[in-house]
């Protein structure tokens, strides 16, 4: 995720970064000014025919079009926002889950409470790489030795029911009261709510006809737009179209950027970031001291 200072307008104006969207689509912005040009080229050069055109088609299909872009957004920053605020109630479980650790399970039993506390700092890491489709055993890699998972076909899932055995194996010893049990396996359960959460984020995207319908609407509108500018602009009509193609298509991509936002682009979710602050929390309040 980029950081910067939102105040800082002149700074943001003329700033470029890797995934600003003029650099994918510099290629198809110099083919369409070279159709634009070719367009207008024949016409007041070579066929000379004078046809009168006019922009109102082109004024209300820019109507059209802006408020499907607009919703198009919209459904894309809302999916941007469910996964941030799945990953910020993440957060707050994780710590949670850990301060339960330390206040219930004894220190009688090092062994089991270290196995909880490791697994508890683990699984934001775990499902931060299972969001970014990493390989089955690579994140059964990054669970700790002494914790023993039954799968690996999903690895959140195998890691959550590790955490729910050893819960239930320190119950079974009363070393837990029951409500002790119940009130941590609320957590555990918060941490797979949270899982199914991302993976509908990430495994919904918007309606195939849908997109495929607002990318040839675009196609259709841009590519009309020198005839019908023609007669008011002469040349200029060049500069017109590439900048409404460059302001629609940049819509788009922004909106297929952020509908995914647990991947590595810039615009995605800082969850390195959030998985880091979850493991150092759970391993501060791990080794904290007891009492007042």
């Amino acid at each position: 995720m980029v950081h910067y200072n939102p105040k800082d307008w002149f700074g943001l104006i003329f700033k470029f970064h890797k995934s600003d969207t003029f650099r994918k689509l510099f290629w198809v912005i110099l083919s369409l000014a070279i159709y634009s040009f070719f367009i207008v080229f024949l016409e007041l050069r070579v066929f000379h025919s004078g046809f009168k055109t006019t922009t109102s088609v082109h004024s209300l299909l820019g109507f059209v079009i802006s408020l499907l872009l607009v919703f198009r957004t919209n459904t894309a920053y809302d999916r941007w926002w469910e996964g941030r605020k799945q990953w910020g109630a993440l957060v707050n479980v994780s710590r949670n889950f850990a301060l339960k650790i330390k206040a219930f399970i004894p220190d009688s039993d090092h062994e089991l409470k270290n196995r909880l506390f490791d697994a508890d700092a683990t699984y934001a890491t775990i499902l931060k790489d299972h969001l970014r489709n990493a390989p089955a055993e690579k994140l059964a890699s990054c669970i700790p030795s002494e914790i023993k998972i039954r799968n690996l076909n999903h690895i959140p899932n195998a890691l959550a029911n590790a955490i729910q055995d050893l819960l239930l194996e320190a119950f079974k010893k009363h070393e837990i009261s029951q409500a002790a049990y119940l009130a941590m396996l609320n957590d555990v359960n918060a941490f797979t709510d949270i899982c199914g959460a991302c993976e509908r984020i990430k495994k919904t995207p918007i309606p195939y006809t849908y997109n495929i319908f607002i990318k040839k609407f675009i196609f259709v509108y841009i590519i009309t737009m020198p005839f019908a500018f023609i007669s008011d602009f002469g040349y200029w009509s060049v500069l017109v179209t590439i900048f409404t193609f460059y302001t629609l298509a940049s819509l788009e991509l922004i909106a297929e950027t952020i509908e995914d936002p647990f991947g590595l682009d810039p615009d995605d979710l800082p969850t390195d970031e959030l998985a880091t602050t979850i493991y150092n929390n759970v391993q501060e309040i791990k080794n904290s001291q007891n009492g007042i």
